[in-house]
C-alpha cells in the first residue's frame, strides 16, 4: 500500500491551498493509499543556517520531519506562490530536512519517492509560477515529480465560503485523480 505524506506550502489557518490539498487526498485514499496530513505551522524551524547547523545540530522540528519523510513513499504537495516562487516557510522546511544528521545522510530522506504538486491562487495563473520552481528543487533531491501538476484558477470561486467541499465538480474530479495517479505511480514502481 502506498503510504504518502501531504501538506501545504502555506502556513494559514484557511489557506485555499490546504482545502485543495485536501481533495487530492481524498482521491489518493480512495485509491487505496494511506496518507497522513500535515500542517507545516506544526513544524517551525530557524532559517536555516549552515553555522547554526554546524554549532547546534539538525533542528528537533527537521529532525521529526525528517522521520516522517522517511517512513512515505510520496509526497502531495499543494504551494501557494509567492512573489513567482515557493513560500519560504515551505523552502525552509525541505532546506532542513535535506540536510545530514544523525540519523540520515544528506538527501536521504527524499531520494527516490514521488511527489505530485498542485497550487491555488485567486487570481487567473493559478499560483502556476511556483510549480516550476517547487519541481526544480525537488527534482534536484532525486524525487520523482509526476508530469501532472495542476493550478487552480479563481480557487475563491470553487469553494462554498470557508467550507472544504469544493463546489467545481470539473475541477474535483481533477484533484483527485492527481492524487490516485500518485498512488497508482507508487504502487507500480514499488512492485
Amino acid at each position: 500500500m502506498a503510504k504518502i505524506l501531504a501538506f501545504a506550502g502555506s502556513l494559514r489557518k484557511k489557506s485555499y491551498n490546504k482545502r485543495v490539498l485536501g481533495v487530492a487526498v481524498d482521491g489518493a485514499r480512495h485509491a487505496g493509499a494511506e496518507v497522513r496530513v500535515l500542517d507545516l505551522a506544526d513544524f517551525p524551524m530557524p532559517i536555516y543556517n549552515a553555522d547554526d547547523h554546524e554549532k547546534n545540530g539538525l533542528d528537533v522540528n527537521a529532525l521529526k520531519f525528517q522521520e516522517l519523510l522517511n517512513e512515505h513513499d510520496g509526497l502531495l504537495i499543494c504551494s501557494p506562490e509567492y512573489n513567482g516562487s515557493v513560500p519560504g516557510g515551505l523552502k525552509n522546511v525541505i532546506d532542513w530536512t535535506s540536510r545530514k544528521s544523525v540519523k540520515f545522510a544528506l538527501g536521504e530522506v527524499f531520494k527516490g519517492k514521488a511527489a505530485a504538486i498542485m497550487t491555488a491562487s485567486p487570481g487567473s495563473f493559478g499560483g502556476i509560477r511556483c510549480l516550476a520552481h517547487l519541481r526544480g528543487v525537488l527534482s534536484i533531491l532525486l524525487v520523482n515529480v509526476l508530469p501532472n501538476e495542476i493550478a487552480v484558477t479563481f480557487v475563491g470561486d470553487k469553494f462554498d465560503g470557508d467550507s472544504h467541499e469544493m463546489t467545481d465538480e470539473k475541477m474535483n474530479g481533477i484533484l483527485e485523480n492527481v492524487g490516485a495517479s500518485l498512488t497508482a505511480f507508487i504502487n507500480k514502481t514499488n512492485g
